[in-house]
């Protein structure tokens, strides 16, 4: 599998044999490059500007922007709204599993979910996490999720970028909250369920500029 991410919450995710997936597609007028993609599916965890820029995605197939359970390309899609202090704004976090490597994209989730209510992400191999605050969880509350969740593979999202308009902390408060002082930093996430570490490991991807 390999994950590309493109700067606050869209990745394009990759397998051979399977759909591609891209999360989150944002407009171009935030301050990043403007997206130009192509996937199989596109999945929307809210309708805001910073998450639901379908049109910036070509070749898609399948747009799911709610909850529920998809089969799509070999890969096991699971849609699942998340309580979200504005209940006019709903989230929806994502579940993709790729024959067994499981991915959870949890959009703007703005709150930590209590303990009885994370059973679906308590296998979750990669977790994809809002860090920046704003209208989603901050620093402390992504950490606190990390430690109730324990996943292999962290890889934060949401957070300030140069250029980027909205208003986010960076990534470095995330890190002092988890104890990381040398991050593993890649371009692209290459990852498959015999390589995946047994300690949960932070990994921050350098967005991609096409």
């Amino acid at each position: 599998m390999e994950l590309t991410w493109y700067g606050l919450s869209c990745f394009r995710i990759t397998e051979r044999k399977h759909t591609t997936i891209v999360t989150d597609p944002y407009n171009g007028n935030l301050g990043l490059t403007p997206l130009k993609l192509k996937a199989d599916v596109v999945t929307v965890s809210h309708d805001a500007k910073g998450h639901n820029h379908v049109e910036a995605v070509t070749g898609t197939r399948h747009v799911l922007n709610g909850p529920g359970e998809y089969e799509i390309g070999g890969v096991f899609i699971t849609g699942i709204s998340t309580l979200n202090e504005a209940k006019s704004n709903r989230n929806v976090l994502y579940l993709f599993d790729y024959d067994g490597l499981t991915v959870a994209h949890l959009g703007d989730m703005t709150k930590v979910p209590a303990q009885t209510q994370i059973e679906p992400l308590e296998q979750v191999h990669i977790l994809l996490v809002p860090v920046g605050g704003g209208k989603s969880l901050n620093a402390a509350q992504a950490a606190e999720l990390i430690s109730m969740l324990e996943p292999n593979i962290v890889i934060p999202m949401h957070y300030k970028l140069p250029g980027l308009i909205l208003d986010l902390e960076g990534v470095d408060r995330f890190l002092k909250e988890m104890g990381v002082t040398e991050p593993t930093q890649e371009d692209t996430l290459k990852i498959s369920l015999s390589n995946l570490p047994e300690e949960t490991e932070i990994v921050l991807l350098n967005p991609k500029i096409d």
